[in-house]
């Protein structure tokens, strides 16, 4: 099986998230807004991380060959935030997720990664159904979702999470 471990935009690189991307996990995962709207992965320390994305973003990349990928600005290397297609055992189709630490924010980069992953899928991979799922209160994500062309299709929940997610859906007719 192929691994899709870059991909490349106009002012982007996408690279599969690896152990040297540790630091920048750390402080992804317990900036405000990632715990505001993803939640507490309880990843406190540089080790945690290093275990994080070896347990739960590794083991995908290995096994589809695609997962997530760290959004790199080609301009000065800066390391803004993440994106993905994620296997998810609650939902029917592969989740596209993405996260910017706050100050990339409201600067097209969360979309511009997004669409190149959503065309990867539909046009390269012919994943037969793209989801996304977000807080009802999470507007820039519900937002993002809809001008990816994903259409809503109501709510859902994820097993041991008590939050009702508003679910997002791209039937791929390729």
């Amino acid at each position: 099986m192929k691994i899709y471990d870059t991909f490349e935009t106009e002012r982007l690189l996408l690279k599969a998230t690896s152990k040297d991307d540790a630091p920048f996990i750390l402080e992804l995962l317990n900036s405000p807004k990632w715990i505001q709207n993803i939640g507490d992965r309880n990843v406190k320390s540089l080790a945690a991380a290093e275990t994080y994305i070896k347990e739960r973003m590794e083991p995908q990349l290995a096994r589809l060959g695609y997962s997530n990928y760290t959004i790199i600005r080609k301009s000065d290397g800066a390391k803004m935030g993440t994106c993905g297609l994620y296997d998810r055992d609650s939902l029917e189709g592969i989740d596209i997720g993405f996260a910017l630490l706050p100050e990339f924010e409201k600067q097209g980069y969360a979309y511009e990664a997004s669409a190149k992953l959503l065309d990867f899928a539909i046009h390269e991979i012919k994943i037969p159904m793209v989801q996304g799922i977000t807080l009802k209160e999470n507007n820039p994500s519900r937002k993002l979702l809809e001008k990816l062309g994903l259409e809503f299709q109501g709510t859902t929940r994820i097993p041991n999470d008590d939050e009702e997610l508003m679910l997002y859906q791209y039937e791929n007719k390729v």
